[in-house]
């Protein structure tokens, strides 16, 4: 299915599960209901596919010698898990791009067996000047381990769709 699809209380409006411009207002947290636990296989397949070979995300003996002892799973899959997480509750269908980011940190490393949640708060909203039917959100994320560590901040910039009329 693709997100043209819609309502059967109004078939004018696309599905979604993300907020529209409007609701996204200055403030607002979300706790995400979505969790995930890190892997291995998974840290070896992204950094494979990014063609990074950093020892200390793929070579065992040499991450054993290191600061941790084991291997760390990649700073860019952290990103991209803690952004995700926050899509099906915040962003969902409702996006029209992702304009960057003005901030990232990893407060600490994670390995695999930690289990990420996120919470989402929106810092910034504005209309678009250029674009009258979306609006610039400004979201903070924050990816947190299972002992409520703070491994992961990102403070990103998105195009939002106003809400259908």
């Amino acid at each position: 299915m693709t997100d043209d699809r819609t309502t059967d209380d109004n078939p004018n409006e696309p599905l979604h599960l993300g907020k529209w411009f409007e609701e996204l207002t200055p403030g607002l947290r979300i706790r995400h209901a979505f969790t995930r636990t890190m892997t291995e296989s998974e840290n070896f397949l992204f950094c494979g596919m990014t063609m990074n070979p950093a020892s200390l995300h793929v070579d065992f003996e040499a991450a054993a010698t290191g600061m941790y002892g084991k291997p760390l799973i990649n700073s860019l899959l952290t990103l991209g898990l803690v952004v995700g997480i926050s899509i099906p509750e915040a962003t969902h269908g409702t996006t029209v791009a992702n304009l960057g980011f003005d901030e990232v940190t990893f407060p600490a490393p994670i390995f695999a067996g930690d289990t990420i949640h996120v919470v989402t708060e929106v810092l910034s909203a504005r209309p678009s000047a250029s674009r009258p039917a979306t609006g610039i959100v400004v979201f903070q994320h924050e990816g947190f381990n299972q002992r409520d560590e703070l491994v992961c901040k990102a403070v990103r910039n998105a195009l939002m769709h106003r809400r259908p009329t």
